[in-house]
């Protein structure tokens, strides 16, 4: 279920999460959205969004550009529905109407993005749309840059050796 060269903490997170019920993963999200006053049904860590997936309790939506998809990587089996796109990051007219014909109004969501940031925006967007039950990926893909402004040292999908493929 998770990736076994995960360094130790991470494995013991992960099999942490993975004793939790989706109900006491996606109540947690939603605490975190009343903590953090969140425009979404709440926020769940990639650890809790992976636990969810294989649990096929809920679905990854990556928000990035097509470009971003396919060079940087993504999650097995995730729905990519860009919120932004082109040079200029301008938001898809189309987003709302590319998800509907994708995702059900009562489906557990997950929006993935870089670092977190434009899967705020979008799950924003689904839940204003009459989503119910959208969630955004903390850290996101990549996450936050470091000292060196890189990504991947730090947190995210990727730094915690979760699943992820590349073209």
């Amino acid at each position: 279920m998770f990736n076994e060269s995960a360094p130790e903490s991470q494995s013991g997170i992960l099999s942490d999460v993975f004793k939790m019920t989706p109900e006491e993963i996606l109540n947690r999200a939603r605490t975190r959205a009343k903590e953090q006053n969140l425009l979404c049904a709440g926020a769940v860590t990639p650890e809790e969004a992976w636990a969810l997936v294989c649990a096929d309790a809920a679905v990854i939506v990556d928000v990035r550009t097509q470009e971003e998809h396919k060079f940087v990587g993504y999650v097995p089996d995730s729905i990519l529905i860009p919120w932004m796109c082109g040079n200029s990051m301008v938001k898809n007219p189309s987003f709302i109407s590319e998800a509907s014909k994708q995702l059900g109004k009562d489906a557990n969501i997950l929006m993935l993005c870089r670092s977190a940031k434009r899967s705020a925006g979008a799950a924003e967007a689904l839940t204003f749309a009459g989503y119910t039950s959208v969630f955004n990926i903390m850290e996101g893909f990549e996450g936050d840059l470091d000292e060196n402004m890189q990504r991947n040292h730090i947190n995210g999908w990727r730094f915690r050796k979760l699943p992820w493929s590349q073209e």
